[in-house]
């Protein structure tokens, strides 16, 4: 690229780090995950993991929506909008990846930010993501991935949004934000939340829209084509991966500078909170899981067209069709993983003590990754 091209890569790249420190921050501080949200979900608790997520996704949605009303964001040019998708393709990778989360214990963004606190399982099944995302890009895994999406697709335009679809406008989308918000504050203030899991919740959800605002002012500045996009993580993953193995001389992205920014904002989170802490495997018996759900993530994100922030958050902020179907996707193979998986111990009775007492029911495990 020419001049013009270096400076807009360059500045691409510092908003993505800019973004990724803030997302990281926010993220680690109000322990927002999408996994932990699902499961007290579909054991009939709205907890705070929940209200957590919720604020996070109903802010998003506001403020991407007050974004293109201002005229600060035009998302007609984004990828989830303008091109060719595919239906199947989200609903499958969304069910594969919603299992896998549940047995990672984590979606891909939570990985970074527990792995930046000290968590090895983290980073390993992170590292594993990234190799399968990569192959199902254009590796091995590539011709199953693109024989599963060319099931049921859907042409880019008006058909990938669900305003245009029934009618809306960008204040539709914004009323529709704004109810949830709402809703989720409502839940939030009868917990008792303290300071951080309000501005947690509410940063990490910004931090979507100014992902989507930041690239799209870089692209309406710069004289060389610039992709508008959002915050995401499954891409990333495999692009960094690909700049660690192979030759550098590919120009840097939003997607480079926001993957080591999340990793900083979270180290910083987890050293402000006194939480970080090095943690390993607690048995041989839990890594099999832990690599599978990896895999299983891994691939279906870049089937669904990206993880539970990327496809979800950030697609659903935007009203694409794909999303939300992605995100149903999740929601459902996320509750099914955790019954199959998880239920047969929480259901399972406590040894009888030595004195012969009546014991107590074993209690569920925490839904906190």
């Amino acid at each position: 690229p020419g001049p013009g091209g270096i400076a807009a890569a360059l500045l691409a790249t510092v908003a993505g780090l800019a973004v990724g420190l803030g997302f990281g921050f926010f993220a680690q501080r109000s322990r927002f995950c999408l996994r932990a949200a699902v499961i007290e979900f579909w054991h009939g608790q709205f907890g705070e993991k929940l209200a957590v997520w919720l604020l996070a996704f109903a802010t998003s949605v506001v403020a991407v929506q007050l974004f293109i009303v201002a005229g600060w964001l035009d998302i007609s040019t984004a990828r989830q909008i303008a091109a060719r998708g595919s239906l199947s393709g989200a609903l499958l990778g969304g069910l594969i990846f919603g299992v896998g989360m549940v047995m990672t214990r984590g979606c891909a963004s939570r990985l970074l930010v527990l792995s930046a606190n000290g968590n090895l399982r983290a980073l390993l099944s992170g590292l594993i993501f990234a190799v399968v995302a990569q192959a199902s890009l254009g590796g091995v895994l590539a011709p199953l991935r693109e024989t599963m999406a060319g099931w049921w697709v859907v042409d880019g335009g008006p058909s990938r949004s669900l305003l245009a679809l029934v009618g809306g406008r960008p204040m539709d989308g914004l009323a529709f934000g704004a109810v949830w918000m709402v809703t989720a504050g409502f839940f939030a203030y009868y917990s008792g939340w303290g300071f951080w899991k309000w501005a947690g919740g509410i940063g990490t959800g910004l931090m979507v829209a100014l992902a989507w605002a930041g690239t799209y002012q870089v692209m309406s500045h710069s004289f060389e084509p610039v992709q508008i996009q959002g915050l995401t993580f499954s891409g990333p993953s495999a692009e960094w991966l690909m700049r660690v193995l192979a030759e550098p001389g590919e120009p840097w992205t939003f997607g480079l500078g926001l993957m080591p920014g999340v990793f900083l904002g979270s180290l910083v989170g987890a050293l402000v909170g006194r939480d970080w802490k090095l943690e390993g495997f607690g048995g041989g018996y839990t890594m099999p899981r832990y690599i599978i759900g990896a895999i299983l993530m891994g691939f279906g994100s870049m089937l669904a067209g990206g993880c539970a922030v990327g496809a979800g958050m950030t697609g659903g902020a935007i009203f694409a069709v794909t999303a939300w179907l992605t995100l149903v996707g999740m929601w459902i193979g996320g509750g099914v993983a955790d019954r199959v998986l998880d239920g047969a111990h929480k259901m399972a009775p406590a040894p009888v003590p030595a004195g012969g007492e009546t014991p107590t029911a074993v209690s569920a495990p925490s839904a906190a990754p």
